[in-house]
């Protein structure tokens, strides 16, 4: 994990995060909390990501995101381990 987000004092917001049980409770909360626009670009690098996890091409990556290439190699370079353990737990559902 990156310090610097420690730094940001973002454990409540985590915290609050984790208490969401229903999408209907995930759109509320962060359209309370995201502009469109942020849900928007959250929602595309999460896309990227599960992209490259299933070994996707930049290229098709960005016919069906619309992502650019910078977008998919940031995903690709900073991606830490919270993506595989997302994808693993979703498969496990």
């Amino acid at each position: 994990m990156n310090p610097k987000i420690k730094e940001l004092n973002a454990e409540g917001f985590f915290k609050a995060v984790l208490t969401l049980e229903t999408l209907e409770d995930c759109y509320s909360f962060f359209e309370d909390v995201c502009t469109l626009q942020e849900i928007k670009a959250m929602s595309q690098r999460y896309n990227v990501a599960e992209m490259l996890d299933r070994g996707c091409v930049y290229t098709e990556i960005v016919k069906e995101t619309g992502a650019s290439t910078a977008t998919i190699s940031r995903v690709k370079r900073y991606g830490s381990e919270g993506y595989k353990r997302v994808f693993k737990r979703l498969e496990n559902k």
